[in-house]
């Protein structure tokens, strides 16, 4: 079962900036996963929330924001001062952290709020640029930009977010054009989760931290898990 490290070490450094991306980088796990935005001048930035308000010490909606605004805030002191003067990090910066690593990298979409009109494009520009079109999977709880992503790059591996049990969800995934799903844990262990192990879909778990459920994904097949504590996770499942 594989292993990626959730926002970066997210359990030990603050999640989503450039200290938490370089300590996953030198981690032998599989891979990384991270969350884009775009501001309000059509910069991509890697924050998980619509807003800055909880891993900043400012206030505000990216979508409100341009970049320079936003990079006047700090975004490592909410976790440690030990991490003052973490700034929010662009696509393209942490893209650059990985560029040259054997980490697989899962760029999540969150367009599922506020619609980031054009932000498949400029994704999918950086990734041919950094040619990194063969080490990523694109997710999104907006299936929609899924379907446009596969459209407009078939060759990229792309992946359906959800919370909730559903039917079938391998043959809806099919629909959607997602090569993989993402399900939130408690799913996986349903009969859903069998199905899609069955039908030869990858299944990702997210956001695993316990070492019993570690073990209960492991048994029934699942793929690979999202952790916040990467390092520990893969010591215990190396053991």
């Amino acid at each position: 079962m594989k292993i990626y490290a959730h926002r970066g070490c997210s359990g030990t450094f603050p999640e989503n900036t450039i200290a938490a991306f370089k300590a996953a980088a030198r981690l032998p796990i599989h891979g990384v996963e991270f969350d884009v935005h775009m501001t309000k001048d059509g910069e991509l930035v890697v924050i998980h929330d619509e807003s800055i308000n909880r891993t900043s010490n400012g206030s505000g909606f990216i979508k409100d924001m341009t970049l320079k605004e936003i990079q006047n805030y700090d975004f490592g002191i909410w976790f440690s001062n030990n991490f003052k003067g973490e700034k929010v990090p662009t696509l393209r910066e942490v893209l650059y952290v990985f560029k040259d690593t054997h980490h697989h990298i899962n760029i999540e979409l969150k367009s599922d709020v506020f619609p980031y009109v054009g932000m498949e494009q400029k994704v999918l520009e950086m990734l041919k640029q950094y040619r990194l079109e063969d080490r990523v999977v694109i997710s999104s709880f907006n299936h929609e930009m899924i379907q446009n992503v596969k459209k407009q790059a078939p060759h990229i591996e792309t992946a359906i977010l959800f919370m909730e049990v559903m039917v079938a969800p391998h043959e809806y995934a099919q629909i959607v054009g997602a090569d993989a799903l993402h399900a939130f844990f408690p799913t996986a262990l349903r009969k859903m989760g069998k199905e899609v192990i069955a039908s030869g879909k990858q299944l990702r778990v997210f956001t695993v931290n316990e070492e019993t459920y570690a073990d209960m994904l492991h048994a029934v097949g699942v793929h690979a898990i999202f952790t916040d504590y990467p390092q520990e996770m893969y010591n215990y499942l190396n053991k």
